[in-house]
C-alpha cells in the first residue's frame, strides 16, 4: 500500500513538473469550444504589447524578459489587463480570437506570476501545494464563470479544441528551454505568422535541436508532447526537418540514413531573464 501511494504521489508531482494533465474531456473543454463564427468583437491587447515591446530583449536568438525592470506602474498594468481578460464573453469570439485571447492570457498570467515571486531561479521554485512543482495547477483566472489554471488553458482549451502542435511555441513556460515568448502580444491578424515565427526560431535554435558527437539532441517538448508532433521518433524528426535551416536539415537528412530515433531530449528550467535595460532593436 506503502508503495502505491508513493507511486501515485510520484505521478502527480511529474504531470504538475511538466504540465500533463491527467484528466480526460472536461466540462471545461466541452464549454469552451462554443463560439460565435463571423463575430467583429475583438479584444484589446494593446497594455500587454507595451509590456512585451519594454521588457523583451533578444539575446543569442532567445528572447528574454527582463523582470528586474517591471516598475509598480507595470505591475498595476499587467493586472488590470488580466482582469480585463476576465470581463471577455470569450464564448462569443470568432474562433481566432480566441486562440489569440487564450495565449496571451496564459503567457500573461506567467510572466505576472514571475513578477510577483521575483527574485528567483526558476519558474519550478513557486509552489502552491506540498507536491507542487510550479504555478501550472492553481486556479489563477475566473472567466465566463469558470475558475482557470495555466493547465486548464493549455490542456484543456488550447490543445484539444485548436489541435494546433504550435500552441507549444506560443504559450511560454518563463524558462531558457521554453520557445520564445513573442515580443508583441497575439491578434486574429497576427496569428498564423506568429505561430509560424515560433516553430521557426525555437526548432532552428540549439535549444530545439542540435547534434553532439553524432548524437541528436532535441528539446523535451517533443518527448513530452509526442502524440502532438508524430506517432514515433522518425515522424518527429521529418517534421523538424520543415522548419529547420538547410545545413541542420542536410544532417537531420543524413541522420535518418542510418538512425530512426532520437538519442536525447534536454530542456532548461532556467529563469528566461535578461539583465539588458534597453529594449531590442529586430522589434
Amino acid at each position: 500500500m506503502k508503495k502505491l501511494v508513493v507511486l501515485v504521489v510520484g505521478l502527480l508531482v511529474f504531470a504538475s513538473t511538466f504540465g500533463f494533465t491527467l484528466l480526460p474531456e472536461s466540462e471545461i473543454t466541452a464549454h469552451w469550444r462554443k463560439f460565435s463564427p463571423g463575430s467583429p468583437v475583438e479584444v484589446e491587447h494593446t497594455a500587454w504589447d507595451e509590456l512585451l515591446k519594454r521588457h523583451i530583449f533578444t539575446e543569442q536568438g532567445i528572447n528574454l524578459f527582463a523582470y528586474s525592470s517591471v516598475t509598480s506602474a507595470d505591475k498595476n498594468k499587467l493586472k488590470n489587463y488580466i482582469e480585463y481578460l476576465q470581463t471577455i464573453a470569450v464564448t462569443e469570439l470568432e474562433r481566432k480570437e480566441q486562440f489569440a485571447y487564450w495565449i496571451n492570457l496564459y503567457n500573461a498570467l506567467v510572466v505576472q506570476i514571475i513578477v510577483e515571486n521575483y527574485p528567483l531561479e526558476s519558474i519550478q521554485e513557486i509552489s502552491y501545494g506540498l507536491f507542487s512543482l510550479g504555478p501550472w495547477r492553481q486556479k489563477l483566472v475566473y472567466v465566463e464563470g469558470i475558475d482557470l489554471s495555466l493547465d486548464n488553458i493549455e490542456h484543456q482549451i488550447l490543445r484539444p479544441i485548436f489541435k494546433d502542435n504550435r500552441i507549444h511555441y506560443a504559450v511560454n513556460c518563463a524558462s531558457m528551454g521554453c520557445p520564445n515568448l513573442q515580443a508583441q502580444a497575439y491578434t486574429r491578424e497576427n496569428l498564423e505568422a506568429l505561430l509560424d515565427l515560433g516553430a521557426e526560431q525555437y526548432i532552428s535554435h540549439p535549444r530545439g535541436v542540435s547534434f553532439n558527437n553524432g548524437q541528436l539532441i532535441v528539446s523535451s517538448i517533443f518527448d513530452w508532447y509526442a502524440e502532438d508532433f508524430g506517432d514515433n521518433d522518425h515522424q518527429i524528426i521529418m517534421y523538424l526537418i520543415r522548419f529547420v535551416d538547410s545545413d541542420l536539415k542536410g544532417y537531420l537528412q543524413d541522420y535518418l540514413q542510418g538512425r530512426q530515433s532520437i538519442d536525447k531530449f534536454r530542456y532548461d528550467w532556467s529563469l528566461n531573464e535578461s539583465s539588458l535595460n534597453e529594449p531590442s532593436l529586430n522589434k
